[in-house]
């Protein structure tokens, strides 16, 4: 295989080993873990076509690299200071079982996790800093903090809204013309989506007649990707990111930025 920024730039079209899992150069070591959990999900061998099997394992294989690279100490501060990485560290032997490293960091979520995450975290103050900071990061695009707090249904936004528009009062954020300024239309558009999804998702379940194991939901993920691949795992993926062992030592969940 060839070296790895080199399979970086081949496979994820940069070289940047921060870019190929999505966080920014200063992201804390909870925030590089779920950034690998999330970009890895795309690309697992398990959950693509069979035509694309091949290059999602090499895909695989680099994502689980440049993960050893960034979450080891000494080889991160290398790679910052020189942009380099020591090719010959025993973290990124291309010996390596990439499969059963992944399964040692990251363990199956189940319907019953995500419920009892979903009562735990809403309403909390980890929600409340989480949308506060989706608002700041997206410059007040409701269609863009939707997406990214966990568990934010579109039966949420008035809830979301709320907290938003208190901090704005109590000067704590931004007033942002995207969202005091909010046409009409969009967030019609927004609704109408959120429960046209409510009710296809609702649909799937009768479908595939879903309990509440790790075999339902992995059935549920996997008809998402088939159907819909675009928007197929983005709510599991959060989901099970949250759920990585040792996840207590993680920090704050990174959110996408806005496109300039």
């Amino acid at each position: 295989m060839p070296a790895l920024l080199e399979s970086c730039q081949s496979l994820f079209g940069s070289s940047d080993l921060y870019k190929v899992l999505r966080v920014r150069r200063e992201s804390r070591d909870g925030e590089i873990r779920r950034g690998y959990h999330k970009v890895s999900l795309e690309v697992h061998p398990d959950r693509v076509p069979d035509g694309e099997k091949e290059e999602a394992t090499l895909k695989f294989q680099v994502l689980g690299k440049v993960y050893a690279v960034l979450s080891d100490q000494e080889q991160r501060a290398l790679y910052d200071e020189q942009g380099i990485v020591d090719e010959e560290a025993e973290s990124i032997s291309q010996d390596r079982n990439w499969e059963e490293y992944w399964r040692l960091l990251f363990h199956k979520v189940t319907m019953e996790d995500i419920t009892s995450y979903k009562e735990k975290y809403q309403g909390s103050e980890e929600e409340r800093t989480e949308i506060l900071q989706a608002y700041m990061d997206f410059e007040g695009d409701m269609d863009e903090i939707m997406n990214s707090v966990p568990c934010a249904e579109y039966s949420d936004e008035p809830r979301i809204r709320a907290i938003i528009e208190k901090a704005i009062k109590q000067k704590k954020v931004s007033s942002y013309n995207a969202f005091v300024k909010e046409s009409k239309k969009k967030h019609s558009q927004r609704q109408k989506r959120g429960h046209q999804e409510a009710k296809e998702a609702e649909q799937m379940a009768k479908e595939l007649n879903l309990g509440e194991g790790t075999d339902d939901l992995k059935a549920l993920i996997q008809k998402r990707q088939k159907e819909r691949e675009k928007e197929a795992d983005s709510f599991f993926a959060q989901m099970e990111a949250k759920y990585c062992n040792n996840a207590s030592k993680g920090g704050k969940k990174q959110v996408k930025k806005k496109k300039q």
